[in-house]
């Protein structure tokens, strides 16, 4: 099941934590480092002198110039964040950590060591992890919060997983398959003018986000509503 976990770094900003970013997943079997627009050349020397022994990690990450790109293939992103976020986002801890299906593709999404994960980024979350710190300090360098993640994961990932009821014929709708939903759906708007004022439409589309994001959609009720969405933008010949 490590296989299936992804550790995405958007936007982060120093070289030396990107190399230790990689150490940490290499120190615990994972393998899969995801970057999202690193603000260094990647990959460079300093990058590759940290990493040490995890050259390969660094070798075999890929890059994306949009987070959108980078979370079409996961099933489940669990954004990371030192601070509550008063949003309509199911919110959860290293705990709850075991009842997640490790055995769908799951993605552990930080943000920049400058300003963390912005709102907007929150929204394409299907969780938010807080790790439990000194209220008075809650700010973690980002590889000491990957590596706690990744420790706590490897512990129990080998063990059996809180079986889910929902039947094996149900497949789950993936994150690409929500976003070229979403995509329909937000082009069809546009159409219809719905996003106004103008000034307004980055909330509102980060509203949509987090009602679509946090569903558990099967594929089949993704089609349904790219359908749906299809079909309203026809115009009436009656």
């Amino acid at each position: 099941m490590s296989n299936n976990i992804s550790f995405i770094l958007h936007r982060p900003q120093l070289s030396e934590n990107i190399g230790a970013c990689a150490r940490a997943i290499k120190n615990f079997n994972f393998k899969k480092l995801i970057l999202v627009n690193p603000k260094p050349i990647f990959p460079n020397d300093k990058i590759l002198a940290t990493s040490v022994v995890a050259k390969d990690i660094i070798n075999q990450s890929i890059m994306y110039d949009s987070l959108e790109k980078a979370l079409s293939e996961i099933d489940i992103v669990i954004a990371t964040s030192a601070r509550f976020r008063n949003k309509n986002i199911k919110h959860i801890n290293l705990d709850d950590l075991k009842k997640i299906n490790f055995k769908k593709k799951i993605g552990f999404l930080f943000g920049s060591e400058a300003s963390g994960l912005s709102n907007n980024e929150i929204s394409y979350a299907n969780y938010t992890l807080q790790i439990p710190t000194n209220p008075d300090f809650k700010s973690l360098n980002l590889s000491h919060s990957l590596i706690i993640i990744a420790q706590y994961v490897s512990n129990f990932i080998k063990l059996k997983n809180v079986p889910f009821k929902k039947s094996k014929k149900i497949k789950s709708a993936s994150k690409k398959e929500i976003q070229s939903m979403l995509t329909l759906c937000i082009q069809n708007l546009d159409k219809k003018n719905f996003f106004k004022p103008k000034e307004k439409k980055p909330k509102m589309l980060e509203n949509l986000r987090n009602i679509f994001y946090k569903m558990d959609l099967s594929d089949k009720e993704a089609r349904i509503l790219s359908g749906v969405f299809a079909n309203l933008s026809k115009k009436n010949k009656n």
